[in-house]
């Protein structure tokens, strides 16, 4: 285990319902606010130490000026769902999310927020150039970094492989992709990759793909950001299972 820190209200208070024996101590700024007030009361329940510091020391404390007047001691713990753990729970209706590189914090967190509103099983990044599950990741997710398992890979594409031999149709998204999001249908298990903000897929990955399919830009500007591009496309699979059913 290792020590980290998790601020902002929704962050935090997921992680209080989810995982409590993960938490060692809540600092908080006002004893008045109500939200925070619900936080203090959920730690003292599960019997975790509150302390009250001014707003700069929580922002020393966590990095952030966003804390939102509360941050969250934690003992983090060892992923919740490994890869091979997620290759064994294979079934029809799977849907994993693939991240090939994003780098930044707020995007990863936005893509996490987006995976649990959409029922995605897990998502995954290689562990090299790519961000990790830090303080902002989890305050951007707004409580999704406790409930979606994220899984770090050491070799992306020998991943991409084992997915397809149990049973996982690969989707990659691509500028160069001749087929449209809206050209396919999305049923039985299925990977969602998305590539890094500004490369997009590197080559490997996106040969790894069974399918590469683009989303439609009519106006001027050339891409959508990362995490806005996931969840057009991880809702147009929502919407094609639902047709489907």
């Amino acid at each position: 285990m290792t020590a980290a820190v998790v601020y902002g209200f929704h962050a935090i208070s997921r992680r209080l319902q989810q995982a409590p024996r993960s938490c060692q101590a809540l600092y908080c700024s006002d004893r008045r606010n109500s939200r925070l007030l619900e936080l203090i009361e959920l730690a003292r329940q599960a019997g975790i130490e509150v302390r009250f510091e001014s707003r700069v020391q929580l922002a020393e404390r966590c990095g952030s000026d966003k804390h939102q007047g509360c941050v969250l001691e934690i003992l983090e713990q060892q992923p919740a769902l490994s890869l091979a753990d997620c290759l064994r729970s294979i079934d029809d209706s799977s849907l994993l999310l693939v991240l090939d590189g994003v780098q930044d914090p707020h995007n990863l967190g936005a893509c996490l927020r987006t995976a649990d509103a959409c029922g995605v099983d897990a998502v995954i990044i290689p562990k090299d150039r790519s961000v990790g599950l830090n303080a902002t990741v989890r305050k951007v997710a707004a409580g999704a970094a406790e409930t979606v398992p994220l899984i770090e890979v050491t070799n992306l594409v020998r991943c991409l492989k084992d997915l397809q031999q149990a049973g996982v149709w690969i989707y990659g998204t691509s500028d160069s992709a001749t087929t449209s999001l809206y050209q396919h249908d999305y049923h039985g298990a299925m990977a969602l990759v998305m590539g890094a903000e500004g490369s997009g897929l590197r080559r490997l990955t996106a040969q790894a793909c069974d399918h590469l399919v683009r989303l439609p830009m009519l106006g001027r500007v050339e891409s959508l950001n990362v995490s806005v591009a996931t969840g057009v496309c991880l809702y147009e699979i929502l919407r094609s299972r639902a047709s489907a059913s």
